[in-house]
């Protein structure tokens, strides 16, 4: 009896009420990646057809009037092809094909206003990325209300509760700061997360992005300290020139590595960041200032002058 009461209340709506629990619960998130609605992609297209043509059908008339006017015998139709105001006199005259001329001219600038707002809104929201796969499991979960006895208690009913059903037509309004595989891999095994809520059924945890950020920031920074440092060290102490070679090899692969994954750097900003990387280690080995305890000897140059070079093997 007690856990039927529990079901009947969650039900009901002291905690799962519909639509206000599952608008506070999707504000809830600090870094708003609950921001996920659908984009209705197919609708989307459907109005720009139909506005499209719409257009159409004024073009052709707009086209039809402008060539009578052009055939007409009437100088004045002429000119009022040539003339705005000469236009808009002859359109106050009910019997004048001018009359016809500017209303379309009025129609087509409330059609085309709307046809590109409709086009700029468009080209916006296919801009948004789809939600990462632990929102949409969340969001997903949560909607459902599965039981632990195998019962489900969806937060809100209707065709509306299928929703998420299609993934390609779902947007996120924010995506996550950080993009890179590093960053995606600790948001999805974040450790440090809490439950907010006193929905038995919510088990949603959260936890602040922005602690991921900082974690991936001095992850990044220590990895590329440790490449540059332990490069120059173990080139210094090795003095065989092929196993050097091999080296710079090596590590200018793993710096090209641990860019791609620890940043969210571009193609073109991962091939000049590695160029620089390796140009640095092949100016050490070069210059002679990776050998290891390199004997220095002493060279004359004319009576009384010497010059120090690195002595040959």
């Amino acid at each position: 009896m007690e856990a039927a009461n529990v079901s009947e209340d969650i039900e009901l709506g002291h905690v799962r009420d519909g639509y206000p629990a599952l608008a506070s619960w999707i504000a809830r998130d600090p870094d708003d990646e609950t921001l996920v609605f659908r984009k209705f992609n197919r609708m989307s297209a459907r109005n720009l057809l139909h506005l499209q043509s719409q257009l159409t059908e004024i073009e052709r008339e707009i086209d039809e009037l402008d060539d009578q006017a052009r055939r007409s015998s009437d100088r004045e139709a002429w000119q009022s092809s040539r003339r705005w105001e000469t236009l808009l006199e002859h359109a106050r005259d009910n019997n004048r094909p001018e009359k016809r001329r500017l209303e379309k001219a009025k129609e087509l600038e409330t059609k085309i206003k709307e046809y590109h707002e409709a086009l700029l809104l468009k080209a916006q929201i296919a801009a948004f990325k789809r939600p990462s796969n632990r929102a949409y499991s969340a969001f997903s979960s949560y909607i459902a209300g599965n039981t632990t006895g195998g019962v489900r208690l969806p937060i809100i009913s209707g065709r509306a509760k299928t929703f998420l059903q299609d993934r390609d037509d779902l947007v996120a309004l924010k995506k996550p700061v950080e993009e890179d595989a590093l960053s995606r891999l600790l948001r999805d095994h974040w450790t440090f997360q809490r439950r907010a809520t006193e929905d038995p059924l919510d088990r949603t945890t959260i936890y602040k992005g922005q602690n991921v950020i900082w974690t991936v920031t001095g992850i990044s920074m220590f990895v590329a300290a440790i490449l540059m440092i332990l490069a120059i060290t173990t080139l210094y102490l090795v003095s065989n020139q092929v196993a050097r070679l091999c080296m710079v090899l090596a590590y200018t692969l793993v710096f090209a590595l641990s860019v791609a994954l620890l940043t969210n750097a571009k193609r073109v900003e991962i091939y000049g960041s590695t160029a620089a990387y390796a140009a640095v280690l092949v100016v050490f080995i070069s210059g002679g200032l990776g050998l290891s305890n390199p004997q220095q000897c002493f060279v004359q140059i004319s009576e009384g002058m010497y010059k120090t070079v690195t002595c040959p093997k």
